[in-house]
């Protein structure tokens, strides 16, 4: 008679794994708290080099697309070449919005290891071979959400700063950007990106749960070119450059989604045979 071997996960009531999850949650919350504060104390780079950057002529998106759009001399490339003045009109806001980007970049930094401690979670209630499947999963996610980030601050970023500051309703009406509403444009956007990103591992798991299969991703596949032509006519200016380059790498993510969910399928047929 075989006798099985329980491991102290195993015996752990509710309220043992609410203490778990609360010390997980207490390390990921440390670590977001420490890189903030980080970010905190390098206010120059994290605004003058990296938050402000994207509205002006040498940030490098817009150098590029400037120099292409001199080669095939359309002029309307050159974006961000008239950079706009941010102001502040609350006495606490400039330090309000250090402290707000200061946690957002200490949660973009610390999000690699915000993701192993809530897999660390919820790794030991897997079976082994769930755990075999998913391994790679803490650096795949990383990757794709500093993709992501990458994405919108270096593509997304450029092309709406370029359109929402400089557009008017008419000329006796002057653009003065407030800062709050410059920072929260940018870091919305940027996580955004990011959380998109992710789309590859969400259908991961929800294929691994059976709750999709790539019958179902194929079957509404030209419903979901819709929802990410209406999802980037959203984030991005209202031109067919800017939606077309957003829409593409979305197109290529759910696409790659349905190979995945397609792997994980026939590997679920396989061990049923």
């Amino acid at each position: 008679m075989e006798t099985e071997t329980k491991t102290p996960q195993d015996e752990m009531g509710f309220l043992d794994h609410l203490e778990v999850l609360r010390w997980h949650l207490v390390r990921s919350f440390t670590a977001i708290i420490l890189f903030a504060i980080l970010a905190f104390i390098f206010r120059d780079f994290i605004f003058d080099t990296v938050i402000l950057a994207p509205k002006n002529p040498k940030f490098f998106t817009n150098e590029m697309l400037c120099k292409f759009g001199t080669f095939i001399d359309v002029k309307t490339l050159c974006i961000n070449s008239k950079p706009f003045q941010i102001i502040n009109i609350n006495m606490a806001g400039q330090f309000s919005t250090h402290i707000m980007v200061s946690l957002v970049a200490g949660f973009i930094i610390a999000f690699p290891y915000v993701f192993w401690e809530l897999w660390s979670f919820i790794k030991p209630a897997l079976h082994s071979g769930e755990k075999k499947h998913a391994r790679g999963a803490v650096f795949f996610s990383s990757l794709l959400f500093v993709i992501g980030v990458l994405f919108g601050y270096y593509i997304i970023v450029p092309l709406s700063v370029h359109f929402l500051g400089g557009y008017n309703v008419s000329e006796q009406v002057l653009n003065q950007i407030n800062l709050g509403s410059y920072i929260s444009t940018v870091t919305s956007v940027v996580l955004a990106a990011g959380v998109i990103f992710e789309l590859p591992i969400i259908i991961y798991f929800l294929s691994k749960a059976g709750l999709i299969t790539p019958i179902f991703l194929r079957k509404y596949r030209k419903h979901s070119l819709v929802v990410i032509l209406i999802l980037s006519a959203v984030i991005t200016p209202p031109d067919v450059f800017s939606q077309i380059l957003v829409a593409l790498p979305l197109v290529a993510l759910y696409e790659i989604g349905i190979s995945i969910s397609k792997r994980i399928t026939a590997k679920d047929e396989s061990l049923m045979i």
